[in-house]
């Protein structure tokens, strides 16, 4: 929707956790492993080691240049879409939500909007993604057979948990006036307040936003282009308690429920999620 507005440059996906942060371990050491080990990034894994590109010790020579390559790279990307040069908005969907603190810090006068949604719903979504015909499948993803399922439920949970806490790190780094914290189940509520309040963060004009949410509402999707294995899947959070099997669920919540209490999704299995 934010990028339909006037002044906004959207960057949708750059991918640049996967580049700077990839993760350690892989999926199958952690579906293989009786005792997997805690989930990591390269960034973190490798900080001490002087081979390693982005090594700790010489980040003085490659932390300027990075900088300079992302900008360049967006800036690029204005310019296509015809906005004026420093006058535009660069709203980027999704950078690497597990690298956001080094982001965070490679742009101190950058916003954050942390958009949180219940990782449940989350890991749900995900393992539609992982099927057979899926939307995600040319991306990268791949179809994951019955016995497939919890394995990857554990390492779908560990990666929202991860996530999530590193966003939150970067988060706190930011000023009250500089950041937003939206919950996607009250986003779809109250999709226009919650878009004024992130145009007000942004200084963009608020007008009309109304009318924005009506033409990118669910409803409007065609019916052949929404349901299961299409990107538009269903807008309805707690679907998890549906499409999950009770063994899936379990291994979840064994999984998250830490992190569900951290982030204000505290409800035992089988009962409705509190939103703090």
């Amino acid at each position: 929707m934010l990028s339909d507005l006037e002044g906004v440059v959207a960057v949708d996906d750059p991918h640049l956790g996967h580049h700077l942060g990839v993760w350690r371990p892989i999926p199958l050491a952690w579906a293989t492993c009786e005792n997997p080990p805690q989930l990591t990034t390269l960034l973190d894994l490798k900080a001490d080691e002087p081979g390693y590109f982005f090594a700790e010790r010489y980040r003085e020579t490659w932390w300027e240049p990075l900088r300079e390559l992302i900008g360049a790279r967006f800036e690029a990307q204005a310019t296509e879409s015809g906005e004026p040069s420093g006058e535009e908005r660069f709203v980027v969907k999704e950078p690497g939500s597990h690298v956001a603190p080094l982001l965070a810090e490679l742009f101190p006068a950058s916003k954050l909007i942390f958009l949180l949604r219940d990782g449940r719903d989350v890991v749900d979504s995900w393992l539609d993604a992982y099927s057979e015909g899926s939307w995600a499948i040319p991306g990268g993803a791949f179809p994951v057979p019955p016995e497939g399922r919890i394995p990857l439920i554990r390492w779908l949970s560990e990666v929202w948990a991860f996530r999530c806490r590193a966003v939150r790190r970067a988060f706190e780094t930011r000023p009250p006036e500089d950041r937003i914290l939206i919950r996607y189940e009250d986003l779809r509520v109250d999709t226009t307040v919650y878009l004024e309040q992130i145009c007000a963060m942004l200084g963009l004009d608020r007008d009309g936003l109304q009318s924005l949410v009506a033409r990118h509402s669910f409803d409007e999707v065609p019916p052949d282009q929404r349901g299961p294995r299409r990107a538009a899947r269903a807008a309805r959070p707690g679907g998890w308690r549906e499409n999950l099997s009770a063994d899936e669920q379990a291994t979840m919540h064994d999984v998250l429920g830490g992190a569900l209490e951290e982030f204000g999704y505290g409800a035992p299995a089988g009962k409705p999620a509190g939103v703090a």
